[in-house]
């Protein structure tokens, strides 16, 4: 099936996949596995995002047949024996189709979903290998295995254990005949291509209204997946906007300029431009004193726009888009020599400590110095700069080596 030149064949989908500028209008994306223990999953209106913009999406055989039973009345299709048991019921959670992965980039599956499982019992029972009673034991015994254990030597250990060994010699037997014996995922995945490339799966409902997936949320993810290579190095535009609005002492104007530009050159249906002062003088009406107008407007930032990111990075060097790959750098070396490292997983008090210091303010004007570089608030400032504690600490500590060297 592969084969087909109008398949194009890429590894589980993980959240951001779809945003994909080769997908577009009149394309049909079929999703079948997708990652989520080690990776954001694939949310819901990112696939609904994808069907507005006129792309046929069909779900079969694991966090696809999910997605589509979940997305089904928004017109995504399903296709498959597994689609079908979320459907009517039968299964309801992701841990059915959950597979421990080989790391690297074939992804072969290296333990047994349930839903696999479900379907050896269910030809056990019929071929009179097993009984009703004993495969409904036996399920539960398995589904007890966490997922990334439950490899095929689990598997054969629970069946012994259970007094049902000679089911695992049925097995074992099966699956020396057909390697791919009791896989009812690839069965799934297997016809949901061969559906999608012939137009049989159930027509879609029409492009979904943007009213359905257009979110604050749903804006943050997009923003999170542009990037640009420059200076030989690919940038994600938030991490460049994160840095400046944390580490750039004339940020605040800056972000206090980019208002008043949108206040005069709204765009779209946001009303007449006018001056930022005229503005506020509304909002205040007869009341004494004006609040700062970062505390007034925070408006939704679109990175995929260009002009409003040259309005935002107008201050940043070189030097800074280095000092970011530098710091995601030293996060990758973490990770690596401590699996298991997230910088979004750093104690927020030492986050805190160190951004109060940056900004040589104090805990009551951390919201305020937050708000006036567009952060939203004291706590988004602190989990921002998460991404780049680890580097920042690095650098702050050879520093001050440098320092006490001199001074010797």
């Amino acid at each position: 099936m592969t084969e087909a030149p109008s398949v194009c064949v890429h590894p589980p989908v993980r959240h951001g996949d779809l945003r994909d500028l080769a997908i577009g209008d009149g394309d049909t994306v079929v999703i079948i596995d997708g990652l989520y223990h080690q990776t954001p999953a694939l949310r819901h209106k990112e696939i609904l995002a994808a069907m507005g913009r006129g792309v046929s999406v069909v779900g079969a055989a694991s966090i696809g047949a999910l997605r589509a039973a979940e997305l089904q009345p928004f017109g995504m299709a399903g296709v498959g024996a597994v689609f079908r048991a979320y459907m009517d019921g039968e299964i309801d959670g992701d841990d059915e189709v959950a597979v421990g992965q080989e790391p690297g980039g074939r992804q072969r599956a290296l333990t047994w979903p349930l839903v696999n499982l479900r379907h050896v019992l269910r030809i056990a029972r019929a071929e009179g290998v097993a009984d009703a009673r004993t495969c409904t034991g036996l399920l539960e015994s398995l589904r007890a295995v966490y997922y990334p254990q439950r490899s095929t030597a689990a598997v054969l250990a629970v069946l012994r254990r259970e007094g049902a060994a000679h089911l695992g010699e049925w097995l074992r037997e099966r699956r020396v005949g057909d390697p791919y014996f009791g896989d009812l995922k690839r069965l799934d995945a297997l016809q949901a291509i061969s559906a999608a490339v012939s137009g049989a799966f159930p027509p879609a409902l029409g492009r979904v209204p943007a009213g359905v997936w257009d979110t604050g949320y749903h804006r943050r993810w997009v923003n999170e997946t542009v990037t640009e290579d420059i200076d030989a190095l690919t940038l994600a535009a938030a991490d460049r906007l994160a840095y400046q609005q944390l580490f750039d002492p004339g940020f605040p104007g800056r972000w206090t300029a980019f208002l008043e530009h949108r206040s005069r050159h709204p765009g779209g249906a946001e009303g007449p431009g006018r001056p930022l002062a005229e503005r506020l003088a509304r909002l205040a009406g007869d009341d004494d004193g004006v609040p700062p107008v970062y505390a007034v407007f925070r408006p939704v930032l679109d990175l995929t726009d260009r002009q409003t990111v040259g309005l935002l990075l107008a201050g940043e060097t070189a030097a800074d888009r280095a000092t970011i790959a530098r710091y995601a750098a030293r996060n990758a070396e973490a990770a690596r020599a401590h699996p298991g490292f997230r910088p979004e997983a750093v104690v927020d008090a030492a986050a805190r400590g160190v951004l109060l210091q940056l900004w040589q303010t104090g805990p009551e004007s951390l919201d305020g110095e937050a708000l006036s570089r567009g952060l939203g608030s004291g706590q988004h400032a602190v989990e921002a700069l998460k991404t780049f504690l680890m580097g920042f600490l690095v650098d702050a500590r050879a520093a001050r080596l440098v320092e006490v060297a001199d001074a010797r």
